[in-house]
């Protein structure tokens, strides 16, 4: 045979031959990729959805489980009332505490407790340097004695020891019998007071006087005595 002539041929046999080959590979592919495993995709239904698409939509839905601790109930706080207060008897008022009155007059020396604190009787009057603008009553203090009953009052009795007391020159001074005439006291100046005292010494007349700010006597008003 020509070999020209059997070319054309072993062309046309090889050919056929590699698509045999060839149609083999793939179904031997396909079939080794379909005994492969499948993954199944993901399911994103709830159970209620798939519930309801399994029968139909005529069944009721079941509730997913929920893994949410149930919250505890609430306790209202005891609130104590306040006791009321028992009835408490009354106190009594403490009683006020008596002093015996002070006595209209003495019989006696009189003691610490009967010297009047705000009268005193008169012996002298002592000058003293005109700068200071004081004088000083040479004094002693007592209490009124009891007098008998014809009588109109009771003497000024003293005790104790004489005491010096500053008079202010500019003091606001009262006199009446003897030093003036008339029983009513009336307005007088302390020289003429000086003046009297000075004349009749150690006459003992009574004078109730009160203080300044500066312990000097700014007020000095005579007593009167029948």
């Amino acid at each position: 045979m020509n070999a020209d002539r059997l070319r054309p041929v072993v062309l046309t046999l090889a050919a056929g031959v590699l698509a045999a080959v060839l149609t083999g590979c793939q179904q031997g592919g396909a079939a080794a990729g379909g005994a492969a495993p499948s993954v199944p995709a993901a399911s994103t239904a709830t159970p209620g959805s798939a519930g309801s698409a399994g029968s139909g939509g005529g069944g009721t839905p079941t509730a997913a489980p929920t893994d949410a601790p149930t919250a505890a109930p609430t306790v209202a706080p005891v609130v104590k009332e306040p006791a009321a207060p028992k009835a408490s008897e009354p106190v009594p008022a403490p009683k006020p505490k008596t002093t015996a009155p002070a006595p209209a007059c003495v019989d006696s020396t009189p003691g610490p407790d009967d010297v009047d604190p705000d009268e005193f009787a008169l012996y002298r009057i002592e000058e003293l340097d005109g700068s200071t603008g004081k004088v000083n009553l040479v004094v002693r203090h007592g209490a009124w004695g009891c007098g008998s009953a014809d009588s109109d009052g009771g003497p000024f009795v003293v005790t104790g020891e004489e005491s010096r007391w500053a008079l202010d020159q500019a003091a606001y001074v009262t006199a009446t019998n003897p030093i003036v005439a008339g029983t009513e006291n009336q307005r007088i100046g302390v020289q003429e007071l000086i003046d009297w005292v000075d004349a009749h010494p150690d006459s003992g007349l009574v004078f109730r006087y009160g203080t300044g700010d500066d312990g000097a006597i700014h007020r000095l008003e005579e007593v009167f005595t029948p």
